[in-house]
């Protein structure tokens, strides 16, 4: 007879975190995320539907109730679930043309704070991160030194780095690396 084995998956990076002088690391645990992609005629019923207004303004992002929702293209958005809500099932009665696709296992997100946030992004990050033109709630579909990211503004010294979880490691070494530059 067959010993039965049951795995269970552990979060990329989980329980990972640094600090740096004037700057924080830590990989944010698990959310539910959705990679939504919608018409602008669907734009009104899926906001009812998850109950958020999805931006229609470019680099913006809506947030209510533990979910937030990041405008990536002219119908495309990233909508996440910190409390981890089901935002599969929230789309599936939404009659309107759409399209979400579950991504949770894909990404990991890195949180960047303090004083030297923004410094230690731009180590790999090509956009002007000034708060003038980076602002609380931007965000944007970028790079971080060779690895595509998704980018949220959280607060005037504050980032969410959104990354694939076979990046996830080389983000957040590159990102420690970074910020002990920042800090010498």
């Amino acid at each position: 007879m067959a010993n039965q084995v049951t795995a269970t998956r552990r979060p990329a990076q989980s329980g990972r975190d640094t600090s740096a002088r004037n700057v924080k690391l830590a990989v944010l645990p698990p959310a539910e995320r959705i990679s939504l992609r919608a018409p602008a005629g669907a734009v009104e019923a899926l906001s009812r539907a998850l109950g958020l207004a999805l931006p229609v303004r470019p680099c913006t992002s809506a947030t209510a109730e533990g979910r937030t929702a990041l405008w990536l293209g002219p119908d495309e958005w990233l909508v996440l679930d910190e409390k981890g809500g089901d935002l599969l099932a929230a789309c599936a009665g939404v009659e309107a043309l759409h399209s979400a696709v579950g991504i949770s296992h894909r990404n990991v997100a890195i949180a960047v704070t303090g004083p030297g946030a923004e410094t230690t992004i731009s180590a790999g990050c090509p956009r002007d991160l000034a708060l003038e033109a980076f602002s609380v709630g931007a965000c944007a579909r970028t790079v971080l030194g060779k690895i595509e990211i998704v980018l949220l503004r959280t607060g005037e010294e504050a980032f969410r780095v959104e990354c694939w979880r076979s990046f996830s490691d080389y983000a957040f070494t590159f990102l420690d690396d970074a910020a002990r530059d920042a800090a010498s």
